[in-house]
């Protein structure tokens, strides 16, 4: 009866100084559901600066395997010559790779070489392509500010910031960091307000520290988890009781727990709330001081 194969796998996603691409893990996924299909048990080296808990390729045993399967990436380099001497005694396979020069020893160190592309080949789907569905994540705006200078002694704005990034580091979620500033020369940036509300009415919530981040996110009908960067509180949670929205953390109580309730709160009753707030704000349901402008100037709303 033939030995069952004793499989790693690997990719640039397995080097110390290697990275980790969305593609590349999702190319390692399908690889593994096809190994799980047929039943083949395997191992994963991950590189220790993104999978911590490893195993990483200094702890894996070469002689532990049989086989060695590279999966996703250009095969380029020292780093994978390197591989194929550690692992010399395996059979060396590669798979969804990108093949640059067919000659050089990263590539005629493997035993078979399946490539997404090479020269003169017709290419194929990267693995990613059909690595199956994944669950939906909620999709976040972050929107902080550094400054606000005029606060002195009473600004807390690094240590919200600090602490806000933090838990949301830990939280499960798609995060996209965005700017209330426009400017029309930088492409990172919005250069209208209609840019920025075609960005905020797509999300599922944001996370500010700016009085407009959580206006604008609630004019979208976006619950907005809003932190008050200033001791003592101030424009912004002026606006957060103007506005009639309770999510709002001072900036003395910035902790997990009561960030956690609150973006419980903004996942739930939050999101059919601000949508209540959008619909208000569009009826004109409260004053905003244009009446009082107008009356300022002599005039009477609607002359």
């Amino acid at each position: 009866m033939t030995e069952r194969p004793r499989i790693l796998l690997t990719g640039w996603f397995s080097f110390l100084h290697g990275e980790a691409t969305a593609g590349d893990v999702l190319a390692l996924e399908r690889a593994r559901e096809a190994l799980r299909g047929a039943r083949l048990d395997h191992d994963v080296a991950w590189s220790p600066g993104f999978r911590p808990e490893g195993p990483s390729l200094a702890e894996v045993r070469p002689e532990d395997y049989s086989h060695l399967v590279f999966v996703c990436g250009p095969l380029h380099g020292p780093q994978l010559e390197e591989l194929h001497r550690r692992f010399a005694h395996c059979v060396r396979i590669a798979v969804g790779t990108s093949v640059v020069d067919a000659a050089c020893p990263a590539v005629t160190g493997f035993h078979r070489v399946v490539a997404r592309d090479a020269p003169r080949a017709e290419p194929r789907p990267d693995l990613s392509a059909r690595a199956s569905a994944l669950p939906a994540r909620p999709v976040v705006g972050v929107v902080l500010t550094h400054g606000q200078r005029e606060y002195g002694g009473r600004r807390r704005h690094a240590r919200v910031a600090a602490e806000v990034t933090r838990w949301l580091a830990g939280r499960d979620c798609a995060r996209l960091e965005l700017e209330t500033r426009l400017d029309a020369h930088d492409w990172r940036l919005c250069a209208t307000p209609a840019q920025l509300e075609a960005v905020l009415s797509r999300l599922d919530l944001v996370v500010t520290d700016r009085l407009h981040g959580m206006v604008l996110a609630l004019r979208a009908g976006v619950p907005a988890l809003a932190v008050d960067p200033v001791e003592g509180g101030a424009k912004v949670t002026a606006q957060a009781r103007a506005c009639g929205w309770p999510a709002l953390v001072p900036a003395e109580h910035v902790d997990t727990s009561t960030l956690d309730h609150w973006w419980a709160w903004c996942a739930t009753a939050g999101r059919d709330h601000a949508q209540r707030i959008a619909e208000g704000f569009r009826r004109g349901a409260a004053r905003d001081g244009t009446e009082e402008l107008l009356g300022a100037l002599g005039v009477g709303a609607g002359r």
